[in-house]
This record gives structure tokens, sequence and C-alpha cells, in this order.
């Protein structure tokens, strides 16, 4: 029997008792609300914070539907209020727990067919070992233009690195173009993406090295990545760091609401450390943040783009995200955004929104792209919302991984040549 099959079956014989010691999510339900008025946006929120186990997912500004994850102890009470106050709602997954065990079981089984540490990021989602394992292997495969930087560990140590990506020719003090994924524990694609573009950059070298004739890249795929492991061995939606907050009861803290730059408005991040935005006790007390802090400050003055992989939602979002002002240059800005939704909407007809964060999805308080842009003077800063898929619209199928990914790169390519174009070396 080869390996690729003794290791199959193993996974297969092992199978229910791995499974056991993950939140199965028996019984829980996903329904969808629609609202018409302002008043009941108000209202969910207000549902949000009061109840934590009542997972709301959205909505962005435009939408006029907002999905709820439920455990089955909580259905009646959600139900009722939903009754209460007049909110259309409708289950559209009875049981979660069938659909997340068949994901799982299907991801581990198709990273039996890769062999580490080469991966094949169109096949599998990896964990934050097997992928900082890609990484430091890259290295050896491109002596003259990757170096991975060990720049910090995360709360439950684990190291957070970064590649850089460069053409060979030893120049030095380039302008950076930096990508970052996985500051929400639970957005898998956004760790894939970072990888796709790597592959792009590396791989398919001769395709792309117009991007890297003037311009160095630096990509970290993981920054959370505590609560990413999370996410694969015990917790699939988790979405905040791991470490112990004030409250015994409630962990983690949203790194996107942790950045020391208009941090701690109540509009835009919650002082509440049951809440998935909660904003931190203080900016930057989480290592993850104070990491990734560390990488823009060390390329403050050559930071040309500043790009946060997430998902979902089809958006590309500019500061600000904690006022309804805009920044200086930001027209610029729009100009590089729009560059990438031309080329997606004439790639695959896909639609992006673009523009401010406050404006095209919801306020925001002490978020990375404002920083970059409001600290570290990147010239553009953005948050790049790729699309839905899977159940909740971040838990896609391995067989999604393709169409996301490429899709996704076209608009990173056109937004980077744009942003190459206007701010030559």
């Amino acid at each position: 029997m080869t390996s690729p099959l003794l290791g199959l079956l193993t996974l297969l014989l092992l199978q229910p008792l791995d499974l056991f010691a993950w939140q199965d999510y028996k019984d829980y339900k996903v329904y969808e609300l629609k609202f018409q008025r302002v008043e009941d946006l108000k209202l969910i929120r207000k549902w949000s914070k009061e109840n934590p186990l009542w997972d709301f997912i959205g909505p962005n500004r435009n939408e006029t539907t907002i999905k709820v994850m439920i455990p089955p102890e909580e259905v009646n009470g959600l139900v009722e209020t939903l009754s209460i106050y007049h909110i259309e709602h409708e289950v559209i997954t009875e049981d979660l727990s069938p659909l997340v065990h068949s994901q799982r079981a299907e991801n581990l089984k198709k990273k039996l067919l890769n062999p580490l540490p080469q991966i094949d990021v169109l096949a599998a989602f990896y964990t934050h070992s097997e992928i900082n394992d890609y990484l430091d292997s890259l290295p050896e495969r491109f002596p003259k233009r990757v170096q991975v930087k060990h720049f910090g560990w995360s709360y439950e140590r684990r190291p957070l690195k970064v590649l850089t990506i460069t053409n060979g020719d030893g120049k030095r003090n380039k302008p950076v173009i930096l990508i970052d994924g996985t500051v929400h524990a639970r957005e898998w694609i956004s760790p894939s993406m970072a990888l796709y573009i790597i592959q792009q950059l590396l791989d398919n070298y001769a395709e792309n090295q117009e991007l890297l004739e003037d311009y160095d890249w630096v990509i970290m795929p993981v920054v959370n990545a505590d609560g990413y492991e999370y996410t694969h061995t015990d917790y699939r939606y988790w979405r905040k760091t791991r470490r112990p907050t004030s409250n015994p009861e409630c962990v983690g803290t949203d790194i996107n609401r942790n950045f020391d730059y208009e941090w701690g408005h109540d509009e835009g991040s919650s002082s509440d450390p049951c809440e998935d935005n909660y904003r931190g006790e203080r900016p930057f007390d989480q290592p993850e943040s104070q990491v990734l802090r560390d990488v823009m400050l060390h390329y403050n003055g050559r930071l040309n783009f500043y790009l946060s992989l997430h998902s979902y939602g089809n958006l590309l979002l500019l500061p600000w995200g904690y006022t309804s002002d805009f920044p200086d240059h930001y027209q610029d800005m729009m100009s590089v955004a729009d560059a990438g939704a031309k080329a997606i909407v004439h790639s695959t007809n896909g639609i992006y929104s673009y523009g401010s964060t406050y404006y095209v999805l919801y306020p925001t308080s002490g978020d990375s792209a404002d920083f970059a842009l409001g600290v570290v003077n990147a010239t553009v800063a953005m948050t790049m919302e790729m699309p839905a898929a899977g159940f909740l619209g971040f838990d896609p199928w391995v067989s999604q991984i393709e169409r996301l990914v490429t899709e996704s790169w076209v608009g990173v390519r056109a937004m980077a040549a744009e942003v190459i174009r206007r701010y030559p070396a």
C-alpha cells in the first residue's frame, strides 16, 4: 500500500475520535434576518451586545439581511425576540454539525495527498505550523529572492514570520508592498490568498516580474496565529486572539480594534471582553498587534501599499474607519481601488464596492489600515474583504479556494501595478 493511501486509511480510522475533540456544533442553527429600517439594525446590534452567544455576521452598510449562528439552548430566546419586534427571519441551516464535520474531514483528506513542506494552496487549508514550514522552505528554493524573518511571538508562543520577496538584483531600500492575512482567525481564505500571492510572485515569476522590478513585497500570511490554530483544533468560528481578558469567561481581543490610532471609540469597537470587536484594555496589549505594528514601522518611509486580507464582502475598504471624514489623498487611493475593482469585473464579472470603511462597511476604531495611513504614513492603505463562500460566508469548501483566490489575485495584481505606476521608485 502506498504511503498516501496508508495515510488516508489512518485518517478514516481515527476520524471519529479526532472530530469528537472539535466543537461539533450539534444542532447549531443559522438564521437569516431581513430588515428594512435603520431602527431594526440598531436593535440587532443591541441584541448582539446583550447576547454574546448570538453570533451575528454582517451586515454591511448597503445590505438588508444578516445571518446569526445560534446554539440550540438560545434558539427559543432568539425566535421569541424576533417575533416580538416583527423581524422577518428564516432558518437557512437546521444543523451546522454535519456541514462543519464534512468540511474538516475533506480538508484533512486533501492535505494527506500533498507532502509537506511543499503545499498546494488550491488543494487545502493549512495550519499555522504548516504555513511556517512552507515559508522556511522557500529560501532554499529561491536563495537570491526570498528572506524569512521571525518578527516575534504570539501569546501562546507561536513564531510570527514574515516573508520578503525581491527580484534578486540586490538593490536595497526599494519601496514596499506589505500584505498581511489572518487578522481574524476564522477567515481561512485570507492565509490561502496570502500563500497564493507568494506562489504567483515566486513560481510564476516570469508572468509577474514587472511587479518586482522596483518594489519588494513583504507578506505575513498569519497574524493571529493562536486564534487561527484554535479554529483548526477546537472552534471553527473563533475570531479573536487567545489571550485571557479581565473577564475569565471571555477570551481574546479583536486585533483589528487594537491599533493605536484613534483607538477606543465606542462607535467602531467595544470595551466588553465578551464581544467579537473587543478592543483590549489598551492599544497594542496583544503581542500579535505589536508584531504587525513593528513590521509596519520597519518599513516606515518605504511603505507605498499596505493591504490587509479579510473575508467576506467583496469590498475594498479605505481609511478612515473611525470617522466620516476623508483623509488627504483619498482620491488617489480610490484610483488604486478602482483599478482593482475594474480588473475583477472585466475578468470574472465579480462586483466590488469600494470607499472609506466608515461608509462602505461600518465604523471601526483602532484598525490596522487607519494605523498604516495615520501613523506609518503608508501611501495607500486598504483592507480587502474577499468574496463570501460556505454557509456563513467565511467558511468556504476546499473546492472553492481556487475561484476565490484567482479572482482576488486579479484585483491585487491590478492594484499593485497601479501603485507602482503612480509611485515609481
